[in-house]
């Protein structure tokens, strides 16, 4: 007997491939990152079978699934395998030092067992996480509730808050960029050029995956962020911390703010950046957003950027209302990054 159930410590600490057997459709809305996708029925497939097993029971939903199956048995052994074989060449496994598929679906039921026996028939190790993604989720949920200790870099659009946090990240510093984590810079200029982003359950995924590589004692850099990314929502209980922690409030002058904006943004297409625009028009008013329109089409980036920083500064301060614990450090023409890692280490003494 090579499968087994594990539970979720046990289970992620398994030499071998991360195996998804849902839909496709839950896989998308959240995922145990960096599984791969074997799904044993499709969108369709998997609602037909939930209809029967809603109207007629389990043993009427269980050959259902079996006809689907039979269909295309062989294209699923064949991507099972192909994943080990990957994942050999890519972690330089040799055959003596065979891996074991660590296989999870909804609840840990049948899908999973079902691909386990397959698996066994051809005398391949498996093991089945127990209660599946059901169980994953609630050590997700169960993270955000932990006490972190965090520092909440702030400061007005354009004074590099982002490369601050991949400075001190390169410098070994635990941090979390939580607008990389959702594809999103979290404006209305934040989608251009990013991937698209994730649902709001696998961004979740994300972050508490980036918390469980942290030592507790230490602290936890993040930029200031309302509680939406574009579509993604910050946990409640992991911003709830994040609205009484520690602040740096970084502060540069309006010319340095210009230059980073424009040197962001005036690489993307002008319908992109228009667009933009007239998404807050309402917010700028008509003299701000036809300025900024005809600015654009004229290439003058800097009278763009002056054009929305008005309305992004009072955005800013209003939801910097109320903060307390705030250090200001000021690097105003300060682009040396062993001087910025000082004043970083000059802040965290307090």
């Amino acid at each position: 007997m090579y499968s087994k159930r594990e539970e979720l410590e046990k289970f992620r600490k398994r030499n071998g491939p991360l195996i998804d057997v849902r839909s496709p459709g839950e896989y998308y809305k959240g995922n145990m990152p960096n599984s791969i996708n074997i799904p044993l029925f499709d969108n369709e497939e998997r609602s037909i079978v939930g209809t029967i097993y809603k109207k007629h029971g389990r043993e009427k939903a269980v050959i259902q699934g079996l006809e689907f199956i039979a269909e295309k048995i062989e294209t699923i052994v064949n991507k099972l395998f192909e994943t080990i074989n990957d994942y050999n060449s890519k972690n330089y496994i040799s055959k003596l030092e065979e891996p074991t598929l660590k296989i999870y679906c909804a609840r840990g039921g049948m899908r999973s067992q079902s691909i386990s026996w397959l698996l066994e028939k051809y005398n391949q190790r498996s093991v089945i996480l127990e209660n599946g993604y059901k169980r994953y989720r609630k050590w997700i949920l169960e993270s955000f509730n932990q006490e972190w200790k965090i520092i909440v870099i702030g400061g007005k659009t354009g004074t590099g808050k982002t490369k601050l946090l991949k400075l001190l990240d390169k410098n070994n510093y635990q941090i979390i960029d939580l607008e990389g984590l959702a594809c999103h810079r979290g404006s209305t200029f934040g989608g251009l050029g990013m991937r698209e982003q994730p649902s709001n359950e696998q961004f979740e995924n994300k972050i508490a995956e980036e918390l469980k590589g942290f030592k507790k004692n230490n602290k936890i850099f993040v930029e200031a962020e309302s509680s939406n990314i574009g579509k993604c929502k910050i946990p409640h209980e992991f911003f709830n911390q994040m609205k009484t922690a520690e602040r740096i409030e970084i502060k540069k002058s309006e010319s340095n703010r210009l230059e980073e904006l424009i040197q962001t943004y005036s690489i993307f297409q002008e319908k992109d950046l228009i667009e933009a625009v007239l998404r807050i028009k309402k917010r700028l008013g008509p003299q701000r957003t036809k300025n900024a329109i005809e600015s654009i089409k004229i290439k003058d980036w800097k009278s763009v950027c002056k054009s929305v920083l008005e309305y992004y500064d009072k955005c800013y301060e209003y939801e910097k209302t109320g903060k307390n614990n705030i250090k200001v450090i000021d690097m105003t023409d300060i682009f040396d990054d062993q001087k910025t890692l000082r004043l970083i280490k000059e802040f965290m003494k307090f």
